[in-house]
Parts: C-alpha cells; structure tokens; sequence
C-alpha cells in the first residue's frame, strides 16, 4: 500500500508525520495553549485531556498503519504550530481533510499551503479520486482555504445539535477532484 511521505517539507515550514507517545509533551502543550481559539469549532475540545491527546497520538500511528488517516504536525524551526490530517470519507476513492493552527500562527497562510502540499501527497496516491473539507458555515477563515485551493462548494449539511459552541448547525463542503487543474502553483497530479 502506497502512503503520504512521512514529512512533508513547505518552505519555511514542515508537515511531520506523529510517532507515538514521544510527541506527547508537545502535542498536549499546543492543544493547552490553542483550546480558547479552538473551543468555538471543535467539538473534541470539550473532552480534551492528557488521556484524549495521548489516546490521539495512539490511533494516528495504528490508523497511518491500516492507511485509513494520515495525521501531521505542523513544526516551523522545530516547534509545533498546529496539525493537520487526511482520512478516509464515506467512499472508498474519496478522503477528507482537516487543519488547525496555534492562534499565533494564523493569518501568514500556512494552513493553506499545508493544505495544497498534503493535495499533492494525497493525489499522487493512485487510488485517491477526490479530496473534501468540511468546516462550518460559521467559520468563514476555515472556509477560505478550500477556496484558494480550487475546491468546489459540493453541499450543505445539517449538523443537529451543533457540534461546538459556535456552531451554526450547517456543515459547508468543499470538493476537489483528481483532474481538476489545480489554481495554486501545484503541479497536476
């Protein structure tokens, strides 16, 4: 079976694959110091602890195992900044994305490079057809990425009752195909 590279360089930053229990301390310090910029739209942040990181960094070495999630550390000069992922949807051919950085490090458009190089990883895949971001209405910052990146608004999802506290109850997904040329300056996969 054919995976993503285990780092993923972009510049002034990186993409690294987790490894187990020895990316706990920083791992649990950057969800610590990202939870008040996180709580309105992730609802794991509600269950966070040192058992719910640990039990994360678990399950993203069996999952990058099985090949059904492919979860990265955002490092720039070594340290964390945010993470992001590429798992499995509802179709065998089609994956869904997601991303988050430090609160510090927002605005200077790394999620959205992170995301164009984990597209090139996860379209040079062979069985990989098309990629999703979902995010919720609400959070228009999440929802300018897949828009840079050339995806497409495919629907909208009700999510009852919303998930996190800022939650708009609608769920917007985007959708980038295999052979959509991308806009970004990647070359096509």
């Amino acid at each position: 079976m054919e995976r993503p590279s285990q780092i993923i360089e972009c510049g002034d930053f990186a993409l690294r694959r987790w490894r187990g229990q020895s990316h706990f301390p920083p791992a649990f310090k950057l969800i610590e110091e990202s939870l008040d910029h996180l709580r309105p739209w992730m609802p794991w942040v509600a269950g966070h602890s040192e058992k719910s990181t640990r039990d994360f960094l678990a399950k993203s070495e069996s999952k990058w195992a099985s090949g059904d999630a492919y979860n990265y550390a955002i490092t720039k000069d070594g340290t964390l900044i945010g993470m992001c992922s590429t798992y499995r949807g509802a179709e065998p051919q089609g994956w869904r994305m997601g991303y988050w950085l430090h609160p510090a490090a927002t605005g200077q458009g790394i999620a959205t490079r992170a995301m164009a190089a984990m597209v090139t990883e996860m379209f040079a895949l062979p069985d990989v057809e098309y990629l999703e971001i979902a995010h919720d209405l609400a959070n228009t910052s999440s929802g300018a990425i897949p828009r840079r990146l050339g995806f497409t608004e495919v629907r909208r999802e009700p999510v009852t009752p919303p998930a996190a506290p800022s939650d708009s109850g609608t769920d917007v997904v985007w959708r980038l195909d295999r052979l959509t040329p991308p806009p970004y300056g990647a070359p096509a996969p």
